[in-house]
């Protein structure tokens, strides 16, 4: 294992569960003409997503990367290197699976999106119709102040408010003093990342349901007025209790049964089969200018039975699925002539849902709008949609040129290293050629 000189990146539960907090594709692809590449399959080779993949993987700064493109509803691309974790043989590839943390959220909105499409829920939906505890919240008068200095929230929590982290609901991740203590103190933690204690990472025993974790979230107060902030929170995992009382099943399985089996998303899991558990990658800490393994493939902790399923950050996935959510997307909700979601539901569900009021200037989502669970283009950049991950991975479609691309490795914090910013930057860089190579051949 090589070490490296990676800077100061603090390793802290900030640092690492805050995947997604820069998704510059729809700024780089707005800098295409429309169509400029088109849907059919362009006449060249990724070269410039191939040489950042080498980069990484060729010199051992990381033991894997794995690129999932493609084009419309056209076969996946795949550029694969490395192995499952340094000292291993098995390659990494399609089928490989990594923790994909924050990437689990647009899967959530849309199955949202799916129960609002089905007249089950509605976008502006109160929230206490659906969970009366959270009727009468209260909202703290300085953000990460006093929990005991609150005013009434002047507006009720909605649908739309979950979907894109608008309601004033916390994270531990975000938030610092009182408030953070009281999530730690309530078993409000998002996300796994280790058998063992890792340093810097904070403390506390998560809740054990999806309505354990709703009934202590009413219970605290919210630190913005609801509709008024975006702050990245925990609502897409409260979201995840919302479809289970609104379809009268288990979250999990409602995913598995609603989404993942109609998509034929065969390797996507809140818990991985000890059958498959081969198949996962060893995801690394960068501490220090090194890369210290944190859960090791074989034994990790994606094995266990989790807590409860996080609808922000608890799937594992492989390219091939999370390619294939990708093409469901970019086919409107049909994928091999599957229908998953009604078209309706998908051109809402990556449109900008945000709040009239709320500015995100500054915030993960900045220079764009948020959808169901994910980032939207706005203007120049209409079209692209996604999110990252906590653990390096990233993922988006833009809708108008029928482009999906999807980027997967594992260490942890992800701005430990810039692929966040470095994949979308390498993608348009290729579809600038490809449209160069077009243009020279008169096609």
């Amino acid at each position: 294992m090589a070490n490296w000189d990676l800077g100061d990146a603090a390793f802290s539960r900030r640092s690492l569960l805050k995947g997604g907090a820069f998704l510059g594709a729809g700024a780089a692809l707005s800098g295409m003409p429309l169509g400029s590449a088109g849907l059919a399959r362009p006449a060249t080779r990724w070269v410039n997503v191939e040489r950042l993949i080498n980069n990484y993987v060729g010199t051992e700064k990381l033991p894997n990367m794995v690129a999932a493109l493609g084009w419309g509803q056209n076969p996946v691309e795949i550029i694969a290197r490395g192995t499952l974790g340094f000292g291993q043989s098995a390659p990494a590839g399609i089928d490989s699976l990594y923790r994909i943390y924050s990437m689990t959220k647009p899967i959530t909105g849309m199955a949202v999106m799916k129960l609002i499409d089905e007249g089950l829920l509605g976008l502006d939906q109160p929230l206490a119709e659906i969970l009366p505890a959270f009727a009468h919240m209260q909202v703290q008068k300085v953000p990460d102040g006093s929990i005991e200095e609150t005013v009434p929230a002047d507006r009720a929590i909605t649908i739309r408010h979950l979907l894109t982290h608008t309601s004033g609901i916390g994270y531990t991740i975000v938030q610092k003093g009182p408030i953070k203590d009281a999530y730690e103190e309530n078993g409000l933690i998002p996300g796994l990342i280790s058998r063992q204690p890792i340093p810097g990472f904070g403390g506390g025993v998560p809740v054990t349901s999806l309505e354990a974790l709703a009934d202590k979230l009413a219970t605290l107060p919210l630190v913005y007025q609801p509709g008024t902030v975006w702050s990245y929170s925990m609502s897409l995992d409260l979201l995840g209790r919302v479809i289970e009382v609104v379809s009268g099943m288990a979250f999990d399985e409602y995913l598995a049964a609603n989404i993942f089996k109609p998509a034929g998303m065969n390797s996507t899991w809140f818990q991985v089969p000890e059958s498959e558990a081969g198949r996962l990658t060893s995801n690394y800490a960068v501490m220090g200018g090194a890369l210290i393994p944190i859960d090791p493939g074989k034994g990790s902790i994606f094995i266990d039975r989790p807590p409860f399923s996080g609808g922000g950050a608890g799937l594992v996935s492989s390219p091939r699925d999370y390619d294939r959510f990708l093409r469901m997307l970019l086919g409107y909700g049909v994928i091999d002539g599957n229908r998953v979601l009604g078209e309706l539901a998908v051109r809402v569900g990556t449109s900008n849902l945000l709040p009239d009021a709320v500015d995100p200037t500054g915030t993960f989502a900045n220079g764009a709008g948020f959808g169901a669970g994910g980032r939207v283009g706005l203007g120049k950049q209409a079209g692209t949609f996604g999110w990252g991950g906590a653990a390096g991975t990233v993922a988006l479609v833009n809708l108008k040129r029928g482009l999906r691309a999807s980027l997967f490795t594992q260490y942890m914090p992800a701005d430990a290293f810039p692929v966040h910013a470095s994949f979308p930057v390498a993608v348009v860089a290729d579809l600038k050629e490809m449209a160069q190579m077009k243009a020279q051949i008169g096609t």
